[in-house]
């Protein structure tokens, strides 16, 4: 069964549009535990846009009674910042990803060219050195797993952005299970683990559990924090987990 790693970046993202501390993050992270999460994500990007750096240890010592079993999974790139978060906390998992700091989201992979392997080599060493399992996000494509096995890493997550949008515009979106049932295959043959995640939701879940019935895991938030506003928060965590589980 696939994991369900809920991202709270969105509602810290809601929370920095006021000064008054609501709502409150660790809140919510306590929350998503309770009603089932088997992780928590957070991406903490320089500019702070939505976590801040001062919620990373707040959110590992909310979670310290319940680790290893449920995992903390951190985002970002590959930087002497980043390092020195993962340093701090030490997360389950570590997934990085290769945007440049103003990025508006992670919409692009690795490709691990030569330039892009001189970075992440060290940064995923360092990583591991430290007991993270180390993923790096790619785009699906079966042709770049075998360089991420060449980074040191662990495993792989699935960017799902495309095959998100095809599904909610009607075409196209066959086609791209296709690909990101074979870059899995590939990972699954060369004994990396297989994430996935950007823009899931409870509709578009159904087709690629089927098309990945081994996947380990997929961290959403964007699309739960959304039907959490119809739903609530624990229910929405709680019907994506289901979803998640029913392959």
């Amino acid at each position: 069964m696939a994991r369900l790693s809920v991202n709270l970046n969105k509602v810290a993202l809601l929370r920095n549009s006021r000064r008054t501390g609501v709502p409150d993050v660790l809140h919510f992270g306590r929350i998503a535990l309770d009603a089932g999460a088997a992780g928590l994500t957070v991406h903490p990007r320089p500019d702070e846009r939505h976590i801040r750096g001062s919620d990373v240890p707040a959110l590992a010592a909310l979670m310290h009674k319940h680790r290893p079993a449920i995992e903390l999974n951190i985002e970002g790139y590959p930087d002497p910042r980043m390092q020195a978060i993962l340093e701090a906390v030490t997360p389950e998992q570590c997934t990085f990803v290769p945007d440049a700091p103003d990025a508006f989201t992670s919409e692009e992979g690795w490709h691990l060219d030569a330039v892009q392997m001189a970075l992440a080599r060290p940064a995923v060493a360092a990583a591991k050195a430290l007991g993270c399992r180390v993923v790096l996000f790619i785009d699906p494509d079966a042709e770049v797993v075998a360089r991420v096995r060449d980074a040191g890493a662990d495993g792989i997550e699935i960017y799902t952005g495309s095959y998100a949008d095809a599904f909610r515009n009607g075409h196209g979106a066959d086609a791209l299970l296709e690909r990101i049932g074979a870059a899995a295959r590939r990972a699954q043959e060369l004994g990396l683990v297989v994430n996935a995640g950007h823009d899931l939701n409870l509709r578009n879940i159904p087709p690629l559990m089927q098309a990945v019935p081994f996947l380990a895991e997929a961290s959403i938030g964007h699309e739960l924090t959304a039907d959490a506003l119809e739903m609530g928060f624990a229910a929405a965590v709680r019907a994506y987990a289901a979803a998640l589980r029913a392959a």
